[in-house]
């Protein structure tokens, strides 16, 4: 299961809607619905992590084959269905977050690696497709910790890290999308990479 956020451009009209993105029915019923409840479809964030980490002899079918669903064939009905109705308008963002593990596979990541640039070779074959119709298609890569929950409760010195800014903040990470949607067209980024001033690479 996971959620859609609706806007409009009245902050009060926000909804939110769950599926699982992974049922092709399910994806393409949504967008429907937002294009009759919310208005026309301006911008898509597909964001599902996915990230799981079992070294190979331990990896089984079922996780592999569940990694790829999440991160890879979600990913691909989403985009397929904000370009249906994208296209026609001739305008439109598609944007689909990727990670480290988008551009070289690591120890113990074998599943979501082979996920990640799936969506990656994904995102580029729909920019080259559909944005000489008009509708901007980008790929971010997400290399580093993000602010949340999650990371504050496995970094033990995550404040002190957040406070020397070698954490990824979302409201930066935000920022950046929202540069991504409103750049023209004459200048479109497909692929944009954010990652903390203190991160190796």
């Amino acid at each position: 299961m996971r959620r859609w956020r609706a806007r409009s451009a009245n902050p009060a009209a926000r909804r939110f809607y769950g599926l699982d993105a992974r049922v092709e029915a399910e994806v393409a019923a949504l967008v429907e619905r937002i294009e009759q409840e919310v208005g026309p479809l301006e911008v898509v964030v597909f964001n599902i992590g996915a990230n799981v980490r079992f070294p190979v002899v331990e990896t089984t079918r079922q996780v592999y084959s569940k990694v790829w669903e999440m991160a890879c064939l979600a990913g691909f009905l989403t985009g397929r269905e904000a370009a249906r109705v994208m296209t026609p308008r001739g305008r439109g963002t598609i944007l689909f977050t990727g990670a480290t593990a988008s551009l070289r596979g690591g120890a113990g990541f074998s599943a979501f690696a082979g996920a990640k640039h799936a969506l990656r070779a994904l995102a580029q074959s729909l920019a080259r497709e559909i944005g000489p119709k008009g509708v901007h298609v980008a790929h971010v890569v997400i290399d580093g910790m993000i602010e949340g929950a999650f990371i504050r409760s496995i970094v033990p010195d995550a404040e002190e890290r957040l406070a020397r800014d070698e954490i990824l903040r979302p409201d930066e990470i935000a920022r950046n999308y929202v540069w991504l949607h409103r750049q023209a067209r004459s200048a479109w980024t497909f692929e944009l990479d954010l990652r903390p001033w203190a991160e190796k690479w």
